[in-house]
């Protein structure tokens, strides 16, 4: 078979690409390596496009225990010597064409990252962003990946504490799949996904036995989605949690023989990318044979064998002499454990097929930082953003019944109760949670066998994004260190999961770029260095881009568990204060989006300044343990932020009339950034407040805690339990009656 670049173009590889292979070869591959090289230069594996720009992000701080990048997953010391591991993905693709699977195996592959550092999951997470519920197509996708997400976990045995979901019409097409899991191991224990340099040693293939699901996985990944898309797509990865359970159980006991010199998760591009990835960290190469290698059907060719993508697998390198070490391990649990290849000291990979050469590759120039490509791609400011400069807030009549308008807000999809969703995870499997179910602004797992524990969260309105990237990129970061400051933690560090559309369309990549700006310069200030993450690009369809959307996913730590902070209110009669600035800003806003119909406006305010210094009060006020409850303001504003805080023990409140300097409907909805509610008991008012003041933080006393009746500007609004009632159902009201309910009930 002659290669030409128009076999490189089958394979997603430009006609530059293919030249430079030959040129990197010094001969023109056969059809195996070419796959190869599709493999591990797709965006998904590579980066090409953002690499550049990724390397600007702060990577380094005090508390890191393992480079950025450089290992599966991001590691940070959290005292007493044990540190946390923490990684999210992306696995969008797959789930728009194979909602189950493909959030399955997405959960799957994201636990693995996590084990094969040597840590045990102990939580997961998750930030699904969707289209309009209201339509069939969402509900078949919302239902498909709910059900995958909690099956895989539920099974696995780890626990689903925490995440966010979105509807916006721009993901129709494109639903975005985020999945995070956080581990525990002790400091030591790690293992690195490196091949070593000691020529001789073993590598070995366990796990599950491999088939033709998901070849050709990265490279689907790396382009847009058509109508034509599902006749393009691979066979979706199919997951076995139980498979993954013994596969976790296994590996955790097989690092305390001392046998093991590296182990990497076979994800994306499967064999060639752990063999390439493991020998180019350890400056060394591989022989191996790929007719060893567990297959589960029959026949199949050496490029299928290197690019399959089948799950629960790893590529392990095993010091010469403790082999059988390894292999009674791999027995007891009952899994595959097959010595398919040893290392060498040439840095080539040699993949052999029944005794015939099949491929001789340079494991450095497949991988990314070595010869894989890095661009740069054209940059043009948006179109659409002069309509979002050009809005006027005078065009927005203020309403008059702000009841009204309260009532349409909380029950709207982004705002409802999404308990129709997290009651179908399990949150409790396998963990110690916090030591109190009253919910905070993130998530509360106990560091066990640690004293501490940590605070959770994935965060990013796409819409504040989609108005200024830049900004947007900011308060994404600011938001989920807020969650997790108003929880009692100190925000540690981050991860991040990159959602944009395509590279090549210079409008996206003015996107792309800003918000990675944004999100250093938070990141900066907020001291969370970014320790790893995935890009997903080509979230695009005919219709365009997704709302450019890079997803956060951050860790803090408490000293104690019982350093937690709770969102919810306490007693009746407790003072609510609101701290920070109100001002007349409706931008962005669910409210203006939702009620009046408004797509282009400008990013909420946020000054990163101004939101430091709440966050560093809001800190101390839980520290010196004289505040109630915090929840900080987003989607919805002050109301929605004062009716969650009223859920969850039945009580209410009664607020004082809005500052009359301020538009009323920016006052109790508008999402202008850096406020926080808190609620003291009169007793503690003097001390808070001195805090406050010396912090330089703007406050006001709003109203007061009642025993469940909602008074707003003298205006009786029913019971929170009625409120409640609304919030609670809104969701499982729309889906009741559609085709779909019975599917969605029945999960």
């Amino acid at each position: 078979m002659e290669i030409t670049a128009s076999t490189a173009a089958q394979l997603r590889i430009t006609a530059e690409e293919f030249d430079l292979i030959k040129q990197k070869l010094g001969r023109t591959p056969n059809f195996t390596e070419l796959c190869a090289f599709s493999g591990m230069w797709s965006e998904h594996c590579s980066y090409k496009n953002s690499i550049k720009w990724l390397k600007t992000l702060p990577r380094d701080g005090k508390k890191m225990l393992v480079a950025a990048g450089e290992e599966n997953a991001g590691l940070m010391d959290i005292g007493d010597g044990y540190g946390v591991v923490f990684k999210i993905e992306s696995h969008n693709h797959p789930s728009a064409i194979e909602p189950f699977q493909g959030a399955a195996t997405g959960v799957g592959g994201i636990n693995r990252d996590i084990f094969t550092m040597g840590a045990r999951p102990i939580a997961s997470l998750n930030s699904l962003r969707f289209g309009n519920l209201q339509e069939a197509k969402t509900q078949h996708l919302l239902a498909g990946v709910v059900h995958g997400i909690g099956h895989y976990g539920n099974c696995f045995g780890v626990p689903t504490v925490g995440g966010e979901i979105y509807f916006e019409e721009c993901y129709h097409t494109n639903p975005l799949v985020n999945a995070m899991s956080v581990g525990i191991l002790r400091n030591g224990d790690t293992v690195s996904a490196t091949s070593g340099n000691v020529a001789g040693n073993t590598v070995f293939f366990v796990g599950s036995a491999t088939g033709k699901d998901g070849i050709g996985g990265a490279s689907f990944a790396s382009a847009e989605i058509t109508a034509d898309s599902a006749e393009d797509l691979p066979a979706v990865q199919v997951g076995d949690p139980f498979q993954e359970k013994k596969l976790l159980e296994a590996c955790l006991e097989v690092i305390h023989t001392g046998a093991v010199v590296g182990m990497q998760d076979m994800g994306a591009a499967g064999i060639i990318c752990s063999t390439a990835e493991m020998s180019a960290k350890g400056k060394a190469g591989m022989n191996i044979q790929l007719d060893k290698v567990p297959t589960r059907q029959k026949d199949m060719k050496a490029w299928e064998l290197l690019l399959s993508e089948s799950q629960e697998r790893m590529l392990m390198v095993v010091e010469k002499g403790k082999e059988q070490l390894v292999i009674d391990v791999f027995e007891k649990w009952d899994l595959p454990c097959s010595h398919i290849g040893e290392v060498t000291n040439d840095g080539m990979l040699n993949f052999y097929m029944n005794g015939t050469l099949e491929a001789v590759l340079p494991a450095e120039e497949l991988v990314l930082g070595g010869g894989a490509p890095q661009y740069d791609r054209e940059i043009k400011r948006p179109a659409y953003l002069d309509k979002v400069e050009a809005f006027n807030v005078d065009s927005v009549k203020v309403p008059e019944n702000l009841k009204t308008v309260a009532e349409k807000l909380i029950c709207l999809t982004n705002i409802a109760s999404k308990k129709w969703i997290y009651e179908q995870y399990d949150s409790m499997v396998g963990t110690g949670s916090s030591s109190t179910n009253a919910p905070s602004d993130a998530a509360i797992v106990i560091a066990k066998p640690t004293n501490k524990a940590l605070a959770l969260t994935t965060d990013c309105n796409s819409r504040y994004v989609f108005a200024d990237p830049y900004k947007g990129a900011m308060i994404a970061v600011a938001e989920a260190a807020r969650n997790i400051v108003c929880s009692g933690g100190a925000p540690l560090g981050v991860t991040n999961c990159l959602n944009f559309g395509n590279p090549y369309d210079p409008e996206v990549y003015y996107q792309f770029s800003n918000a990675i700006k944004g999100m250093g310069d938070a990141c900066r200030k907020f001291d969370t260095p970014v320790t790893g993450g995935n890009v997903s690009f080509y979230n695009q369809s005919p219709d365009g881009p997704v709302y450019p959307t890079p997803t956060i996913g951050m860790v803090g730590l408490l000293d104690s568990v019982h350093d937690k902070m709770t969102l919810n209110f306490k007693q009746e009669g407790d003072l609510i204060y609101l701290l920070g600035e109100s001002r007349s800003d409706i931008n962005s806003s669910e409210y203006l989006h939702k009620i009046h119909g408004v797509e282009y406006s400008p990013c909420p305010h946020f000054e990163l300044e101004e939101e430091f210094n709440l966050q560093q009060a809001v800190s101390k006020l839980i520290k010196a343990n004289i505040i109630q409850s915090a929840h900080d303001i987003s989607e919805g504003g002050l109301m929605i932020t004062l009716l969650e805080s009223g859920f969850t023990g039945n009580l209410g409140f009664d607020v004082s009339p809005a500052d009359a300097a301020i538009r009323k409907d920016a006052y109790w909805f508008g999402e202008s950034q850096s406020r926080v509610v808190i609620t003291i008991s009169a007793a503690d008012t003097t001390g808070a407040e001195d805090i406050l003041t010396q912090a330089g933080v703007p406050y006001v006393v709003i109203g007061k805690v009642t025993n469940g009746v909602v008074i707003v500007e003298g205006e009786l609004w029913d019971s929170i339990d009625s409120w409640k009632e609304k919030y609670d159902n809104a969701i499982g009201n729309i889906l009741k009656g559609h085709e779909s309910a019975e599917a969605l009930s029945a999960i």
